[in-house]
């Protein structure tokens, strides 16, 4: 079963969430970071409101803790705002629509 690791960031710029997730972005290109086994991350973002939501998926249980660990150890490329939140789930249903 999957995992996803949630991370809410509140009271960023405007200017310096879309400069985070063009780097972040770019940086993206090459792979995950060394030591995130992920298996893919979704961005949401409100650069008005100061709002970023990350969505991190993982294939284990096990994928999640070692990504977890390694995320906490790192920051955002520029600041993103205050985080307010880290959770974890199991990811119940993965339906994509085109």
């Amino acid at each position: 079963m999957p995992y996803a690791r949630v991370v809410k960031w509140e009271g960023g710029s405007a200017d310096a969430i879309r400069q985070s997730i063009e780097r972040i972005q770019q940086d993206a290109q090459s792979g995950p970071p060394e030591g995130v086994p992920s298996t893919g991350i979704t961005f949401l973002t409100d650069p008005d409101a100061g709002r970023v939501i990350a969505i991190g998926l993982f294939e284990t249980e096990e994928d999640l803790r070692k990504g977890h660990e390694t995320l906490e150890q790192m920051s955002p490329p520029v600041d993103m705002g205050r985080r307010v939140a880290v959770e974890t789930y199991e990811v119940a249903a993965d339906i994509r629509l085109r």
